[in-house]
């Protein structure tokens, strides 16, 4: 049977968003899961490699997985807003999955410069199963509002990763508030070259 998915073009706060709807692959949805691209100026998009990926592991585990293109990005309409629109833009797009799916429980998930707009966002909301940020670049972000968020949180890195290397991401995932969990994964660099199916595995992990 192949693999079910949606295109929908959403409204979002500067014009359409360009996104993918993805069922979980038996049965109906236990959860529903947002997924946050790259930066969009380095080439970022829903379709990277460890967006995709991580997609997948979410909808293996019983989630429907919506994935967006932020403004500017692809049929996405707008332009780069340093991330605070980009945040905006996450927000629309999680409204429309929940309106879809109402009383779903929800994650939310991102990859590098998405895993900072999930953060926000969620810790903003408070009311999510969990954020999954992966390939957070901590050598680049402050911590501050992390270090009051009560939201569940799950780091996911690469153990090559040259934005957020070991020593690093130790020391900012010090300064964040509980809950909270680290997860190496063994990979060359920020993009889990030759660790992305480590990387399925730990989402799988922490979903289940």
């Amino acid at each position: 049977m192949p693999r079910r998915i949606e295109t929908h073009l959403l409204n979002g706060p500067a014009g359409k968003l360009e996104a993918l709807l993805e069922p979980p692959e038996d049965g109906e949805p236990r959860a529903a899961a947002l997924v946050c691209h790259p930066h969009p100026l380095f080439g970022g998009t829903l379709h990277n490699k460890v967006v995709y990926r991580t997609a997948r592991a979410l909808r293996n585990s019983g989630c429907v997985v919506l994935r967006f293109n932020f403004r500017g990005v692809g049929g996405s309409q707008g332009e780069h807003a340093d991330g605070v629109g980009e945040i905006e833009d996450a927000r629309a797009a999680l409204g429309w999955l929940r309106a879809r799916y109402p009383g779903l429980p929800y994650t939310l998930a991102g990859f590098s410069f998405g895993s900072r707009v999930i953060l926000s966002l969620g810790c903003d909301l408070q009311d999510a199963a969990r954020l999954i940020a992966l390939g957070f670049p901590a050598k680049r972000e402050r911590v501050d509002f992390l270090a009051s968020c009560t939201a569940p949180k799950i780091f996911i890195q690469s153990t090559g990763d040259e934005y957020g290397p070991p020593a690093e991401m130790e020391a900012f995932y010090a300064q964040v508030s509980e809950p909270k969990r680290l997860i190496w994964v063994e990979a060359e660099d920020h993009f889990f070259a030759g660790g992305l199916d480590g990387l399925e595995a730990a989402i799988g992990q922490v979903v289940r």
